[in-house]
């Protein structure tokens, strides 16, 4: 029996090396800098197998716990991608755009995301027990919220006196913020890779997310973290050249 701390950081047994394939930096950051949040497309629609990639680099996005609390919706008919539109404002990119996507944050799929991990680990047979004890003990100490909550905002900080401690998620408004997290990291898999395909696409928070919820029939607890458009840009699809602040206002060294 492998007694897990709270907490506790996992050893570090000995993995198979993987082979590293020959990446190329240069063409990544291409694909980066040649980014750009399109706002009016061309009619040409994205090809299903460029979707089908696309969707498949999200699915490998880094998440919290590797729990996969999030969802993406393709909207493809022509009366919820009209009401997409209108629940996004009508503004041109989504107006103009061949494909809309919705990126869903699922905090109340963890219980059942946690279950198929252990699943998964007894499917393979060949999972470290310190794995094993993380989805058994330690997530539902993290993740678990309701009346815990309140223990947990009690006892934390006490135990953060003597030792690091997490101290969120405590509590719903917490939980949601942690899918959104990973929710967020999914779509720039998603946007990169739709680049990298030679489309283009347009994140978007300007939106009735009630009515967004609605249009897809997604549950009271879920949470719309991002429309995104994708096509091909017109030439007038990029509004102006790209503006960030200075690097000192933002990258910090210690």
């Amino acid at each position: 029996m492998v007694k897990v701390k709270m907490f506790d950081s996992v050893s570090r047994e000995a993995m198979p090396a993987m082979e590293m394939p020959p990446l190329d930096a240069q063409a990544f950051h291409e694909v980066v800098d040649s980014r750009r949040s399109v706002r009016i497309y061309a009619a040409d629609r994205v090809p299903d197998d460029v979707v089908d990639r696309c969707v498949d680099a999200a699915h490998k996005a880094p998440n919290s716990s590797n729990l996969q609390c999030w969802e993406l919706h393709r909207v493809s008919s022509a009366d919820k991608k009209q009401a997409l539109v209108e629940a996004c404002l009508g503004q041109p990119a989504a107006s103009t755009a061949p494909e809309l996507f919705v990126f869903v944050a699922r905090p109340d799929l963890w219980k059942r995301n946690n279950r198929w991990m252990i699943e998964e680990f007894d499917r393979r047979g060949d999972t470290p027990e310190r794995a094993y004890q993380y989805f058994r003990k330690i997530t539902k100490i993290a993740y678990t919220q309701g009346v815990f909550a309140w223990v947990k905002r009690v006892w934390f900080p006490i135990r953060a006196l003597s030792k690091p401690t997490p101290r969120e998620p405590i509590g719903w408004a917490d939980m949601r913020v942690w899918a959104h997290k990973s929710t967020a990291l999914s779509s720039a898999h998603f946007m990169l890779a739709m680049r990298a395909e030679g489309y283009d696409t347009c994140p978007m928070e300007g939106m009735d997310s009630v009515r967004v919820k609605r249009i897809l029939g997604l549950p009271r607890r879920s949470e719309v973290c991002m429309v995104i458009s994708a096509g091909k840009r017109t030439e007038k699809g990029v509004y102006g050249p790209r503006f960030r602040f200075g690097r000192s206002t933002f990258y910090h060294t210690h």
